[in-house]
């Protein structure tokens, strides 16, 4: 066990260090993984509930509230950013048993959480018009998306508090916090959404509104019991907010991790959102094909979750082990974390495979896009693996704080190989969808070759920390 820094008040708990380098590794694993798992469960059901609950009141509040779903992302990718910053220097300062450090970086990083999200809140209500504009919002559409994204938007501060929060927490292994706040949103937003959006319980029928403010109070409460929490286990104390002089040293570090793993985000939406045109321009099918790729990735994304949960605990415990100056067992630890994630999501794999037709009739009813989605399903889930490969060496590339890496390669892949590969095959040599989904399995294929090779090769671990400030 590492020792206790002796800079720590008092009233710190006697043993507020658990990272052991001596742990077995397959517990560690597990011991934060399956945690990991039921809360990244609990994240796919919020918008699924919000969905399901939103195509009950009208189709238009659906189409509303998927247009604002995906556009509010945007909003959240400073929080993202900031979170992995946060992860890297948090974890590395708890593995090197730096408590003193670890307080100062929680401050550090709720304080960036609430000027961003109060900044980005202040940007998008000035910006709400061109939004809606650029949206290209029906007229029709134009009163209730402009009032979901305006209620999104208050809600600001409280989502980065959140976000950055979970991260806080995951990057000292305390995994079930952000697991039990996920559980409390997942809550209070699947009965606000019923209660206020259907008007059940004895409630007023508020439709849309009721789902907005749903939102809003179910996310308010995840940030104030992720501050309630940091408060409780002395982390966030009146010496967290360090002096401008530690600030000023301590703040580039935390923006050299973050601004890759923000760009990153764009760069990977951005391709998504190409790849979307691309499919919507094909010579023929274009509609089936649009619906086959919407209806499969939510099936798809059901096997993200594990993949999230591997990614989550490499960046924390490659961290850790840099923070206690053991760079070859860091490394080891990322293969080990690899090689746990890709039995389960292999077994995963294979188990989903047998009923890929009952479940592609379960989300598209329609004969041609259940076709068309089943087709998307097997090129993605065969390409999983290879997926699995870069989300978990990714994750320790976070944990190292080595960003900048994992941006260049997931980038790549994504605007040199698949986006290419996509137009070539899917409109050029086959001229059906099927070529943009086997452009997608080939992507993944490379991007996951290229991390291996960057994991394997590459000094990334010299971007940790070094100096004991």
């Amino acid at each position: 066990m590492l020792s206790r820094d002796k800079s720590v008040p008092a009233a710190m708990p006697q043993k507020p260090v658990v990272f052991n380098p001596e742990a077995s590794p397959t517990k560690t694993i597990w011991r934060l993984a399956w945690p990991q798992v039921l809360m990244m469960l609990f994240h796919f059901l919020i918008g699924f509930v919000d969905v399901w609950v939103a195509g009950r009141i009208s189709r238009d509040v659906q189409a509303s509230m998927g247009m604002v779903s995906q556009s509010f992302f945007i909003f959240l990718v400073v929080a993202i950013a900031v979170s992995n910053g946060s992860v890297a220097a948090i974890s590395q300062s708890y593995g090197a048993g730096l408590i003193h450090r670890v307080q100062r970086y929680v401050g550090l990083s709720l304080q960036s959480a609430g000027v961003f999200g109060l900044l980005l809140l202040i940007c998008g209500f000035l910006l709400l018009s061109a939004l809606i504009r650029v949206l290209q919002v029906p007229e029709s559409l134009l009163p209730i998306t402009t009032y979901l994204l305006s209620v999104y938007l208050l809600v600001l501060p409280a989502y980065y508090l959140f976000i950055i929060g979970n991260a806080i927490l995951r990057a000292q292994q305390l995994v079930l916090y952000p697991l039990y706040g996920m559980i409390l949103v997942a809550g209070l937003n699947t009965f606000g959404d019923f209660a206020l959006g259907l008007g059940m319980f004895g409630f007023p029928e508020l439709g849309y509104k009721g789902l907005a403010w749903s939102t809003f109070g179910s996310v308010l409460a995840g940030g104030l019991f992720n501050v309630w929490i940091l408060r409780r286990r002395r982390l966030l104390v009146r010496r967290s907010f360090a002096p401008w002089k530690w600030i000023r040293c301590a703040f580039p570090y935390l923006f050299r991790v973050a601004w890759p793993a923000g760009l990153m985000q764009l760069v990977w939406h951005s391709a998504y959102i190409a790849l979307f045109s691309i499919t919507a321009s094909l010579p023929t099918g274009s509609v089936v094909a649009l619906a086959g790729m919407s209806a499969g990735m939510r099936v798809e994304s059901l096997m993200f979750l594990p993949g999230f949960a591997f990614n989550f605990t490499a960046g924390i415990l490659v961290g850790h082990y840099l923070g206690a100056r053991k760079p070859e067992q860091a490394k080891r630890m990322g293969y080990q974390i690899m090689g746990q994630g890709l039995v389960v999501i292999c077994l995963l794999t294979i188990v989903l495979w047998q009923f890929l037709e009952p479940i592609a009739a379960f989300v598209a009813p329609d004969p041609e896009v259940q076709e068309e989605a089943v087709n998307y399903l097997r090129y993605n889930l065969a390409a999983m693996p290879f997926l699995l490969i870069s989300m978990i060496l990714g994750g320790a590339f976070t944990g190292a704080g080595a960003t900048i890496y994992q941006t260049l390669v997931m980038g790549g892949s994504a605007w040199l190989v698949r986006i290419p590969l996509a137009f070539v095959l899917g409109h050029l040599v086959m001229g059906v969808a099927t070529g943009i989904w086997l452009a997608m399995f080939v992507s993944m294929f490379v991007q996951a070759l290229c991390v291996a090779y960057v994991y394997q090769f590459w000094d990334w671990q010299r971007f940790a920390m070094r100096k004991q400030r």
